[in-house]
């Protein structure tokens, strides 16, 4: 596999990943800016990737444990490597496994206990498997579409690893809001939308849907994030993010 060494946070994060394949962009570190700060309790990330959301999250927030559950095993591997790239593998544990076969991944049950963390950040395969064309790259295809979890998979299982008002974040393509709208009706409250508009005055291609377990709050929909600015670089707020490591807090 040949690798790229890539800079995030302005050079803060470097991280080795594939030069052909799925490839970690702004998305995995708009994800982890959208998380809570937490003083005590697990992370999880769920389809950690290279590890760049894991990182990104516990470069901003000190001392916290983060677990990243990984399908595929060189990406599992390279995000190992990219832990300790970044001197943070003493608080981020990356496990390849898969979220449908949890019992048969190799690791301490305790990691994957029902209710055992506090946050979890996913970033499931944008496609879904029947409405979308394979790619002939085979682990970029993994990471885009829909294998055998699809998206109630995911939000089932993020449902049963958190703990109760535990706090869900989930980045995905906005035209799918209704399904995973509909995945956590009755099941997570205060949900908060968070669109993400390429430049003002044009639709949103991805969303931030934030939510916390057995709650029954209301659902937000926020001002969202407006990406770049007319001179095609990024806004002063998606700068501040990408390359500063702010919080993404839109009320």
């Amino acid at each position: 596999m040949e690798l790229t060494n890539d800079k995030f946070l302005d050079g803060k994060i470097l991280v080795k990943q594939p030069k052909i394949g799925y490839r970690a962009a702004m998305d995995p570190v708009l994800m982890a800016a959208a998380v809570p700060e937490i003083s005590n309790g697990k992370i999880l990330d769920l389809g950690a990737g290279v590890g760049v959301a894991a990182l990104c999250y516990g470069a901003r927030v000190p001392d916290v444990e983060i677990i990243g559950l990984e399908l595929q095993k060189d990406y599992a591997e390279l995000a190992i490597k990219n832990a300790k790239l970044n001197f943070l593998d003493d608080r981020i544990k990356i496990i390849h496994g898969d979220l449908l076969n949890i019992c048969d991944i190799n690791s301490n049950s305790s990691d994957f206990a029902t209710g055992s963390f506090q946050q979890i950040m996913a970033n499931p395969p944008f496609l879904a498997a029947n409405k979308a064309i394979s790619s002939p790259v085979s682990a970029k295809n993994i990471a885009n579409m829909e294998g055998n979890a699809n998206l109630s998979h995911w939000i089932d299982f993020i449902l049963k690893m958190l703990k109760p008002k535990g706090g869900l974040t989930i980045i995905h393509r906005a035209d799918r809001i209704d399904e995973i709208l509909s995945l956590l009706y009755g099941r997570a409250g205060d949900v908060t939308i968070i669109p993400l508009f390429p430049f003002a005055g044009r639709d949103a291609k991805r969303v931030i849907i934030r939510a916390q377990k057995s709650t029954n709050g209301v659902a937000k929909l926020t001002a969202g994030l407006i990406l770049h600015a007319e001179n095609n670089r990024y806004t002063k707020q998606t700068d501040n993010i990408l390359r500063h490591n702010a919080g993404l807090f839109i009320s």
